[in-house]
């Protein structure tokens, strides 16, 4: 009988939703392993190739966990609420909730067809009430400690499509849909105060197992800075080098600074006015691109420099922000690289105030000897800063202080597919929290999506929902008619996935205290400093709060690498170049697919995805399946013979190497071994049952239902996801092994230690794990692999 995919597969995936194999027991004597994927948005586009790498990933871990005696927890739900279903909702008319939970049914069944082992019976969707119930009690417990409130702050407002746009929705002062003016204007919005855990979210990265990048990222984005907080004159300042006050020969204030103003003098009126009007139609990304030339404008005023009396020009550009530190900043041109490029185009005064040598043309911004500075002259830098706080500090001018980078959550969303916010506007004035008996609050059914052209939600105009009775005194009301953000749902979904059922609360504290923190969470980068520092902030909140046992809610995190089109670059509709996982499914099959993403190369790299590649993959499941399986569908496996010495070195190196591998995500060179493995046994007319039936075992984590089908055929009775994984023999796993060089242009780049014999895909593979091959191969299109058995292997790029 020859391999069938279709019929296999669609076998063995009925079996496991018909057993229920991979639900999950809470509170079961297994040590537990709670392993999650970020879940996905919906979009009605389904899923492409570039999704089930990371899924693949986590579910090779789980199948090898419950192996290996683990109680698995593998949830999957859906990201639900967004923006494009309610663009698609004002186009068309349709529902968004429609639009979402045909996405969700296509986005499983796509999910199914490729094994997963998730525990389907604990998925969830952040846009089912029954799920929001529980974001809106979180908000409850945020506002209920006075994290959660109301603001005044600049947003990005286009009158022509009436509604309130994204930083990312802006592009060169223009929406990015229709390339409308876009202006920034103030609006009252719901702010979560993040800042207030800003020095633990720093200090507790030092507790989780995260790629050093991702964490610096954190770092960097929460942006500690210890200095000095100073006036000069009217306006207040902080500064990270207070060493280098007596250098200052200007300020620069932020264009919405509320001093503007008051230090504009007449003649300068116009021109700021006109400036403040530019500002305000550029977003907040764009004013920070640094790359951009520096622009401004000088009010008029000056202020007086608290260190050496004189007065100093007071400008304003929109390269400051009001919402970063103070709004304002003292300007030495001599020591920061971009107050020197904004004098020297304007032809401000440079004063150097700090020895030490400088590019020409640039500014010295290390540390040195103070030079110029009054009382610190010839004190180094560390010691000079000390003396100017203690100065100011004595003088009553200014304090020492910490300031962080990181702002408030702005959390208001004026759209209509989001959780309402859990609050009411009472008569009198003054709003009020709602109470968990009158959760949730869920979202009207409306007749248009349109926004109010206020400003305000679609919600604003459904008088029959806006309007209410407080729901404790009876007095008239006004609903809050914001939704929350999309990574609202997301800050938590991890915590009810362990009691996704839970009518009472959104989980119990017994179920919280045995999944959490999550043991692998794995997803993409570009998640780093939103979801993944909003998701720890929550679960600090919900510790503080005594909701939750732990404080960090994701142990160990990995990124996958992004799966690239054919021509190298990143998968997209415009470029053509998406490719649909059904269609490789249908041809090849979902186990072929599975062990060709993990065998494309290191997890964490980006890598280009192979048709005529993904053919040698399903050659040697083909091959596999022949090793057992004769035409005739009688098992060659001759249970009686006793392996040969050759046969068990072969195993227990199998056995090592695919164990170790996994424990470290080293998918391609476990799928490597299991190759050579197979290679070996195909030279033989009868392989022992004793070396093929641990070999099913190692299969199953990568290619589960052709490893299910094959323990069958070996006439196994137990349960192949819960079989003891094989153990095997240090002695006779020791590799003979010989050293190939590995080239790159026909220059060594390094070597690699393989068995004698092994095949191209396997040099290949362990190659590619070599950082200085790696580095060589980055962004580089390979035209030619030269191999030489046992010699050479050498890349030709161009």
């Amino acid at each position: 009988m020859a391999y069938n995919p279709k019929l296999i597969e669609a076998k063995w995936q009925q079996v496991w939703e018909q057993k229920k194999v991979f639900e999950a027991k809470t509170g079961d004597k297994k040590p537990k392993y709670y392993v999650l994927d970020m879940f996905p948005y919906p979009s009605s586009s389904g899923l492409h190739v570039g999704h089930p790498e990371g899924y693949t990933a986590t579910d090779i871990i789980s199948r090898y966990k419950r192996a290996r005696g683990f109680n698995v927890l593998h949830p999957m739900g859906w990201d639900a609420f967004g923006l494009p279903a309610e663009q698609y909702a004002l186009q068309t008319g349709v529902h968004p909730a429609t639009t979402t939970y045909n996405a969700i049914d296509n986005f499983r069944r796509q999910l199914k067809s490729l094994g997963f082992s998730y525990d389907w019976s604990r998925e969830l969707a952040t846009c089912d009430p029954k799920y929001y119930k529980w974001t809106q009690y979180i908000f409850l417990k945020l506002h209920e400690r006075g994290l959660a409130y109301r603001k005044e702050v600049p947003v990005n407002w286009c009158p022509a499509l009436k509604t309130v746009l994204a930083n990312e929705e802006v592009v060169d002062g223009k929406s990015e849909r229709g390339g409308h003016p876009v202006y920034r204007v103030p609006m009252k919005q719901w702010m979560l105060k993040i800042t207030s855990y800003a020095e633990r979210l720093l200090k507790d990265l030092d507790k989780v197992d995260w790629p050093e990048g991702t964490k610096e990222l954190q770092r960097n984005w929460i942006g500690k800075s210890e200095g000095l907080q100073i006036r000069f004159g009217e306006v207040e300042i902080f500064t990270t080098r207070p060493d280098t006050i007596f250098g200052a020969t200007f300020l620069v204030l932020a264009p919405e600074h509320p001093l503007v103003a008051k230090l504009t003098t007449p003649d300068r009126l116009e021109a700021v006015q006109e400036y403040q009007q530019k500002a305000s139609q550029k977003s907040e990304i764009a004013r920070q691109d640094e790359a951009k030339e520096k622009t401004g404008v000088f009010t008029g005023g000056t202020v007086e420099n608290p260190l050496t009396g004189e007065r100093v020009p007071v400008w304003i550009a929109d390269y400051v922000m009001m919402g970063y530190g103070t709004g304002a900043i003292m300007a030495v041109p001599a020591h920061d690289e971009r107050d020197h490029e904004f004098a020297v185009k304007f032809g401000l005064p440079i004063k150097k105030v700090v020895e030490g040598s400088a590019e020409d043309g640039k500014a010295f911004t290390g540390e040195g000897i103070s030079v110029n500075s009054g009382f610190i002259t010839g004190l180094p830098t560390r010691e000079a800063i000390r003396k100017v706080i203690a100065w100011a500090e004595e003088k009553g001018l200014g304090k020492g202080t910490v300031q962080y980078k990181l702002r408030d959550w702005l959390f208001s969303r004026q759209r209509y597919w989001g959780e309402p916010f859990p609050i009411i506007h009472l008569e009198e004035g003054g709003s009020r929290a709602l109470e968990l008996n009158d959760l949730p609050v869920t979202l009207p059914e409306v007749q248009s999506y349109e926004p109010s052209g206020t400003g305000e939600s679609p919600l604003a105009a459904i008088t029959s929902w806006v309007v209410i009775k407080d729901p404790r005194t009876g007095e008239p009301a006004l609903r809050e008619t914001d939704t929350m953000p999309g990574s609202a749902g997301s800050s938590w979904y991890f915590l009810r996935y362990c009691d996704p059922h839970n009518e009472r609360e959104p989980f119990s504290k017994e179920a919280e205290k045995y999944w959490m923190p999550v043991d692998l969470y794995l997803g993409g980068p570009e998640h780093a400093v939103g979801h993944l520092l909003y998701a720890r902030f929550w679960m600090k909140v919900l510790f503080d709060a005594g909701l939750v046992s732990h404080d960090e809610p994701f142990k160990k995190l990995v990124h996958q690498g992004m799966i690239l089109g054919e021509d190298g670059e990143k998968m997209s509709k415009s470029r053509g170049n998406v490719i649909n996982p059904d269609t490789v499914v249908e041809r090849y099959g979902a186990d072929t697919l599975r062990m060709y993403e993990m065998f494309m190369g290191p997890l964490e790299r980006d890598k280009p995805w192979s048709t005529s590649a993904i053919e040698g993959v399903y050659r040697f499941l083909q091959r596999a399946w022949r090793v057992f399986v004769n035409d005739d569908t009688s098992l060659p496996v001759v249970l009686d013979v006793e392996p040969t010495q050759e046969d068990l070195k072969i195993l227990h190196k199998t056995v090592k190497k695919v164990t170790e591998d996994i424990e470290n995500l080293r998918f391609n060179t476990a799928i490597s071994q299991m190759m050579v493995f197979i290679n070996h046994f195909t030279k033989i007319q009868q392989a022992p049952r004793k070396c093929m039936r641990p070999f099913v075992q190692l299969l199953n984590p990568f290619a589960p239902h052709v490893a299910e089908e094959l323990w069958s055929l070996l006439g196994e009775k137990s349960e192949l996801t819960f079989e003891p994984w094989p153990a095997f023999d240090p002695e006779l796993a020791k590799d003979d092994l010989i050293t190939m060089a590995v080239q790159v242009l026909g220059k060594t780049r390094g070597t690699v230690q393989v068995e004698p014999g092994s095949d191209q895909a396997t040099v290949e593979a362990a190659a590619r794990e070599l950082a200085t091959v790696a580095s060589q191969l980055e962004g580089k299109q390979i035209r030619k692999v030269i191999f030489v058995k046992d010699k050479i292997l050498n890349f030709v790029v161009g």
